[in-house]
């Protein structure tokens, strides 16, 4: 079978920058997991690679739809298959590189995702429900007709919620119950990036700090000068809603960064939750550890057929 390496981890340990020192040690191309990473003109606050390292090693899924397009994750992980496929017909290793654990696994794990089209009366009367504060509601809802999703699902991730009710409803059937896995072709090796919470926590804030000075605040405005509201499920990513609640003037700047950086620590929780310490199935590194990168390098050399 044909050998992919996955990269995986909660977010600022630095899996793009190994994917990146992989790609070009053994002539790999890159595959990005990242939910947010896939749409246009959003690049400080989804901390997409620079076009210096765009430019070092092809990168696929990155800047694919404009904020106000709809993206599934069916869609997500046939574009996937479709790229690793290329990318080892071209006899080049494929790295699927990322923190948005709906995405790698649904790839990794083979889902066979319910193909059950958009009802746009029945989101917009329940976004309508979520927005008068009642995505409590929405949950307790799922949590009756489907447990298994609702024990998966962040309820403070409405966009999600919804899907899930959407797709429960048109087929007649709990959505969880839907989803069948059948592992695709691959021979996969699983790289986990992880560090100890405090240390994760401070490279969270000093990229944050980084995120606002390289114009964060600037990249948002622009968005909504561009015609991009601030409603958008695209603009709900953790640093987009804060700034639009701040040009808004809902909050002061100072309590904006501070709650990306309290957002941001949560999402590495619900990441662990995705990505498990004793899942025996990823091989975890420890950032903070000496040489790392050289037996990470090993190991990926070890998995590549000779």
């Amino acid at each position: 079978m044909n050998p992919l390496v996955a990269i995986v981890g909660p977010t600022a340990t630095g899996k793009s920058r190994l994917a990146l020192r992989l790609a070009q040690t053994f002539n790999g191309e890159i595959v990005s997991a990242d939910s947010r990473q896939v749409y246009r003109y959003m690049d400080i606050g989804t901390d997409k690679p620079s076009q210096q390292e765009l430019s070092l090693v092809p990168h696929h899924l990155i800047d694919i739809i404009d904020p106000d397009e709809a993206f599934s994750l069916a869609q997500y992980q046939q574009l996937a298959y479709r790229a690793i496929d290329d990318i080892q017909r071209r006899n080049k290793l494929a790295l699927l590189v990322g923190g948005s654990g709906l995405y790698v696994w649904a790839v990794l794990e083979g889902w066979a995702i319910p193909r059950v089209p958009p009802d746009p009366e029945f989101r917009h009367r329940l976004e309508e429900k979520a927005a008068k504060g009642k995505a409590g509601e929405l949950y307790q809802e799922l949590m009756e007709i489907d447990p298994v999703s609702a024990q998966r699902i962040d309820r403070r991730n409405v966009r999600r919620l919804i899907r899930a009710l959407e797709v429960s409803r048109y087929a007649g059937a709990p959505f969880s119950g839907l989803q069948s896995k059948k592992p695709p072709p691959f021979d996969v090796l699983i790289i986990g990036l992880t560090a100890d919470r405090e240390e994760l926590y401070r490279r969270i804030d000093f990229r944050v700090e980084r995120m606002m000075e390289r114009g964060l605040v600037e990249e948002v405005r622009k968005l909504v000068d561009m015609g991009y509201s601030l409603e958008l499920p695209a603009m709900s990513g953790i640093g987009y809603k804060q700034i639009g609640m701040f040009l808004r003037g809902e909050l002061d700047l100072t309590a904006a960064i501070q709650q990306i950086k309290t957002e941001t620590h949560r999402l590495v929780r619900r990441q662990y939750n995705w990505f498990r310490l004793e899942d025996k199935r990823i091989r975890w590194f420890d950032i903070q550890e000496d040489e790392v990168d050289l037996e990470i390098k090993a190991q990926v050399a070890r998995f590549i057929p000779k």
